[in-house]
C-alpha cells in the first residue's frame, strides 16, 4: 500500500467542506428550529441567554448612532418613543358600526392596509 502526501490544495478544499457542512448547524443553535406543525416552528426558551438589560441595548445603539458606526437602515430606530399599545377603549359593537357606516372610498383604503398581497 502506497503513502500519499496531502496536497495543499486537497487540505483547503477539506476544510472549506467541513466549514460549509458545519456553520448551519452552528446557526440553528438559536431558540427556534423548524418543526412539522401549524407554527412551522418549535421555541426554546433555554437557548436565548439574554445578558443585557433593555437600557444597556438602547444605550449602545445610540451610540452607535452618534459615532455613525450603523449601516443605512439600522438607524431607524426610534429615540424615545415607546411601542404604541394595542388596546383600545372601543367597544365591539362600536367598531362593527364604525365599519358598517363607512363610505367606500373609506373601506377601499382599509382593505388596501389589510389586504395580504
Amino acid at each position: 500500500m502506497t503513502q500519499r502526501r496531502l496536497s495543499l490544495s486537497a487540505l483547503i478544499a477539506s476544510v472549506a467542506a467541513v466549514a460549509a457542512f458545519g456553520l448551519p448547524g452552528m446557526a440553528s443553535a438559536e431558540y427556534m428550529h423548524p418543526a412539522n406543525n401549524q407554527a412551522g416552528v418549535v421555541v426554546h426558551p433555554e437557548h436565548f441567554k439574554n445578558e443585557k438589560t433593555r437600557e444597556q441595548v438602547r444605550a449602545e445603539t445610540e451610540a452607535a448612532m452618534r459615532q455613525g458606526r450603523l449601516s443605512y437602515g439600522e438607524s431607524n430606530y426610534p429615540r424615545g418613543v415607546e411601542a404604541a399599545s394595542a388596546t383600545s377603549n372601543k367597544t365591539r359593537q362600536q367598531v362593527i358600526d364604525e365599519m358598517r357606516n363607512e363610505t367606500a372610498v373609506q373601506r377601499e383604503a382599509r382593505q388596501l392596509v389589510y389586504s395580504a398581497g
